[in-house]
């Protein structure tokens, strides 16, 4: 992975345990999305609009900031999973308070 994305490598050394603990909070976050997901609870629908848009503005600020195109991959495909939640249909198993 590091081949892929050197400067991250370094970056996260230099982070030292901070580099850890930001991994697990946010591993912590996208399993807490996705179990929203499953359960069709609304809070899970609005934790995964939450990080996709993160993730969104981080390709964007990267391909900016760093000018790294290969961020811009990102775009299209976190787009698309913000498009389809914010689908009426798709919204509206979230908001009866169905629970499996």
């Amino acid at each position: 992975m590091w081949r892929l994305n050197p400067q991250a490598h370094i970056a996260f050394l230099g982070m030292g345990l901070w580099a850890i603990l930001l991994m697990l909070v946010v591993s912590a976050a996208c399993v807490l999305s996705a179990v929203g997901l499953w359960i069709r609870a609304w809070w899970g629908h609005r934790l995964a609009l939450f990080l996709l848009a993160v993730n969104l503005v981080g390709d964007g600020a990267n391909a900016i900031v760093r000018g790294d195109p290969r961020t811009l991959i990102g775009l299209p495909i976190a787009g698309a999973f913000v498009v389809y939640l914010l689908n009426p249909k798709v919204r509206s198993g979230f908001w009866r308070g169905r629970q499996v």
